[in-house]
């Protein structure tokens, strides 16, 4: 199986996966109940797949779904105020073909980048359990798996921070010396390998507070674009040296 049709499968298996009974009930629900000012939406409700191809070379690790964002349209950090954030600045730095993603159907298109989450289905209060992050972590492994030319990570959160450190360490991608510890802007790289970049997430409570600005975030996502050129610091694409995934 070549990495596109894999790419492709992931996807499905995804959209199926029932492993986590509590995630599945509230995104159900939600998808019943919905919101008032989308009552006359059908929201998808299903756990989300991601968003790009896997020709990508950098990927976007968010948290999971919004209830009423992804859940309701069924792609990754779309319509909601958080993907209204990241796509103008992924659109602003190259990375997305539009600065506006309001639906499945918009022509929305990521150019050279993937957006996964360390959860595929809309958790409540938007916090997923330790469980439910270890249950969807295979799918994280999987999709970095399948993605050959991939150069580095951009974990958007905490939480993406600490599901990349792990899948960096199972792969020894780290370098030498203690865990890398989060915060905006941090970047972490052993040469030959992926970079681990992060950035605080684009949640409403970051952006309406100014914690995260779009000037930050657009300085993250620069230096993405830079460290997954050819010749950047890390040695360009070719790395067929890697580990495989990790069996943790």
């Amino acid at each position: 199986m070549n990495a596109a049709s894999g790419w492709d499968s992931l996807g499905s298996r995804i959209e199926r996966c029932e492993r986590c009974a509590r995630l599945r009930d509230h995104c159900r629900a939600v998808a019943l109940a919905r919101k008032a000012a989308y009552r006359d939406f059908e929201y998808w409700g299903k756990p989300v797949p991601n968003f790009g191809d896997a020709g990508a070379r950098v990927l976007f690790v968010g948290l999971a779904p919004g209830a009423h964002g992804a859940n309701r349209t069924g792609r990754m950090f779309t319509g909601d105020r958080s993907g209204d954030f990241l796509y103008r600045a992924l659109h602003e730095t190259g990375f997305a073909a539009s600065p506006l993603s309001r639906d499945r159907a918009d022509g929305q298109r990521l150019i050279g980048c993937a957006i996964t989450a360390v959860a595929h289905c809309a958790p409540p209060g938007n916090r997923p359990t330790t469980d439910e992050i270890s249950a969807c972590f295979p799918f994280l492994e999987e999709t970095v798996g399948l993605l050959p030319r991939l150069e580095g990570i951009v974990a958007l959160g905490g939480l993406a921070f600490g599901a990349s450190v792990r899948l960096f360490r199972g792969r020894g991608w780290l370098p030498e010396g203690p865990p890398p510890r989060f915060a905006h802007g941090a970047c972490v790289r052993r040469a030959g390998l992926p970079f681990l970049l992060a950035s605080y997430h684009p949640s409403q409570q970051n952006t309406f507070t100014g914690r995260l600005t779009m000037p930050m975030l657009a300085a993250v996502l620069r230096r993405a674009a830079e460290e997954s050129s050819p010749g950047s610091s890390g040695g360009g694409a070719p790395r067929r040296q890697r580990r495989g995934p990790a069996r943790e």
